[in-house]
């Protein structure tokens, strides 16, 4: 998968595994959408709405973003979610 996000964009793709407190592995049906995800693709930045913006994150990066954020697209079989840097809320390290 080639992606080039523009400006301000950020593809990322979903965490899949989750386990609940007990340390059960859930089913992707089981599970609500998460919203922590890893960085596959970062646009370059620049004036976006008259504001200079500068990408804080990087490929590789895992993040936490806004619930409802983005818009979800299927390419090459694989689920991904492109969001606005400005919907990202945390950096997980």
């Amino acid at each position: 998968m080639k992606l080039k996000p523009l400006f301000d964009k950020v593809v990322v793709k979903a965490v899949e595994e989750v386990k609940s407190a007990g340390g059960i592995i859930l089913p992707t049906s089981a599970q609500e959408k998460s919203e922590m995800a890893q960085v596959i693709a970062v646009g370059k930045g620049g004036v976006v709405d008259g504001k200079e913006v500068v990408m804080q994150v990087k490929v590789g990066d895992k993040v936490l973003y806004s619930k409802y954020a983005g818009s979800q697209f299927k390419i090459d079989g694989e689920e991904v979610t492109i969001i606005r840097q400005s919907d990202i809320l945390a950096i997980v390290e």
